[in-house]
């Protein structure tokens, strides 16, 4: 049996607005790791910065996703499961790296906790429900650009869509597995800004009627 008494934990929580403090999630947590005997050895806080945003875009987030990867605590704790992120790919795709480097994960408002029976297969259920995520935004990004190209209409900037189609094609892949526009324009060697226009030109295609 595994001795939880000589685990590490470390605390991610998270706020959208200035005028909100993270104090209230960081005490309850707090007495969860003293009652486990779980010594906590870092507390990472993103103030002011809303869930939806991506890892490249919350400094504290991101400096938790590289602390569990060089295995810098046994168990990850927060608050509530919006407090990580609003996208259920993006939770999976974190959950997944938590779980390679053998990381646990405790989310107190949902009663997860990934070191017990129960929490792994809730783990494997929200695998199924992202991947059905992610297949809905592939199927509505193929609906519209097939929409749009019918009507004769071009869909994504003419520097992208056409001297390059290998990105504009790169760049739809990355988003369909829950990528932020970040990571998505690192990975493609173009800028935030680009990426994001042609993400919301494409959006704009799959609504054309």
């Amino acid at each position: 049996m595994k001795d939880t008494r000589a685990r590490r934990a470390a605390i991610y929580a998270r706020v959208s607005t200035d005028g909100q403090t993270t104090e209230n999630q960081l005490r309850e947590l707090r007495l969860v790791a003293e009652r486990n005997g779980w010594t906590i050895v870092h507390e990472f806080i993103d103030q002011g910065i809303s869930g939806a945003k991506g890892r490249d875009q919350r400094p504290a987030f991101d400096a938790l996703w590289k602390g569990a990867t060089r295995r810098e605590f046994d168990v990850v704790m927060t608050w509530a499961v919006d407090r990580l992120g609003r996208s259920l790919a993006h939770l999976v795709n974190f959950l997944s790296e938590l779980h390679a480097k053998k990381v646990d994960l405790y989310i107190h408002q949902q009663g997860l906790d990934t070191s017990t029976p129960a929490g792994k297969a809730l783990f494997g259920m929200m695998g199924v429900f992202a991947e059905f995520e992610r297949s809905m935004i592939q199927e509505r990004v193929k609906a519209g650009i097939k929409r749009v190209r019918a009507k004769g209409r071009r869909w994504g900037r003419r520097t992208l869509e056409e001297t390059d189609p290998a990105v504009s094609t790169k760049i739809l892949e990355l988003r369909a597995k829950g990528m932020g526009m970040g990571a998505i324009s690192k990975a493609v060697g173009r800028s935030s800004r680009t990426v994001w226009r042609f993400l919301r030109s494409v959006e704009a295609a799959s609504q054309v009627a």
